[in-house]
């Protein structure tokens, strides 16, 4: 018995393959999705994947009550923080790796070449998936 008997709850996947992936085209250096005759774009595979975890990584984890509490990522925490340059780059690692491996399509995940330019973090996000390897730069 549910409480809500008109929808039902898929079963969870317990092996065998994944569907392939779809998700919206985005425009990086916009933070926007991409639109074209009034219909956003889709894309599968790599670059839907990619599109996934561009924007896991710009989402703030636990803000939205419209995601799951497995969305999103926690760097804002690391605000104001007065931890040292070293553990602040461990922890933005750490943090973003916590949010692209929540994904079934996301196999590895690594953080390089993380800098501050002032107050700024900037780092290289590489990812390994079901359909290849990808990555951006945050």
């Amino acid at each position: 018995m549910s409480l809500f008997p008109q929808f039902s709850i898929p079963a969870a996947k317990t092996g065998g393959d994944l569907p392939l992936y779809a998700d919206v085209a985005m425009d990086y250096d916009a933070g926007t999705p991409l639109w074209e005759g009034g219909n956003p774009v889709v894309v599968t595979g790599l670059e839907a994947v990619k599109s996934w975890a561009w924007r896991a990584v710009a989402t703030a984890r636990y803000r939205y009550p419209a995601f799951s509490w497995d969305y999103g990522c926690e760097l804002e925490n690391l605000v104001g923080q007065p931890y040292q340059a070293d553990t602040k780059r461990s922890e933005a690692a750490r943090y973003i790796q916590d949010a692209l491996l929540s994904s079934p399509y996301i196999t590895a995940c690594s953080v390089t070449d993380v800098t501050f330019d002032g107050s700024v973090f900037h780092m290289t996000v590489e990812f390994s998936t079901l359909y290849g390897k990808e990555g951006f730069r945050v």
